[in-house]
């Protein structure tokens, strides 16, 4: 158990690398916290520093989900493929992403997680994370609001676990609901935006 604690933790100190944060001050010397929404993560670096600096960001958010994840397989306590494993592989998740909203090496100030979710849905269940990807994309094309399509796509998750691919896995289920209901908490200031209309579009990605 011991070991499985040691996971835990580098699963934390994963998801707290804070790419937004680092990358910005490394080629703008810029901190993205500091502008626009205030929020480190790929959209606010788009909005602020261009969508060459987001993507790189994006892409390390996502890896940092998806590693946490696989970081399960090094537990000497569970079987390949058990459903222990995957409940460990969800705590392994939860860790990830309470690491990108805390940071720890960036004064506990950080992003959303909704790209370090797609990196931990990658891993767990990839047809489900794509169906929710499309429908990130097609809320985004349509409604032109990221935080939109983020809580679309967190939404379409759940959904698409529970009602179309139906896993075994009770704690897939359960992380899937949890996840969706963890992204709305962490859009809450985006929501009371979006009701009184005062939310940004992402226009800067449809130059």
């Amino acid at each position: 158990m011991l070991t499985n604690g040691i996971i835990l933790i580098c699963a934390y100190l994963l998801g707290s690398i804070p790419s937004a944060v680092w990358i910005g001050k490394a080629l703008h010397g810029v901190d993205v916290r500091e502008h626009g929404s205030k929020n480190a993560g790929t959209n606010n670096t788009m909005r602020v520093l261009g969508v060459a600096t987001g993507i790189p960001v994006l892409l390390i958010d996502v890896f940092k989900g998806f590693a946490a994840i696989k970081l399960g397989l090094l537990s000497p306590v569970y079987e390949a493929g058990s459903n222990a494993l995957v409940t460990f592989q969800l705590v392994l998740g939860f860790a990830a992403i309470a690491g990108h909203i805390f940071p720890i090496f960036a004064g506990f100030r950080g992003g959303k997680g909704v790209a370090t979710a797609v990196g931990i849905l990658l891993a767990l269940h990839l047809p489900a994370t794509l169906v929710s990807i499309a429908v990130f994309f097609l809320t985004l094309c349509i409604s032109k609001y990221a935080s939109v399509s983020s809580l679309m796509m967190g939404t379409a998750f759940p959904v698409s676990i529970i009602f179309i691919f139906k896993p075994d896995s009770i704690s897939l289920k359960i992380f899937s609901v949890v996840v969706c209901v963890l992204l709305f908490a962490t859009h809450h200031a985006n929501i009371a935006r979006l009701l009184k209309g005062e939310e940004s579009k992402a226009t800067f990605l449809f130059h």
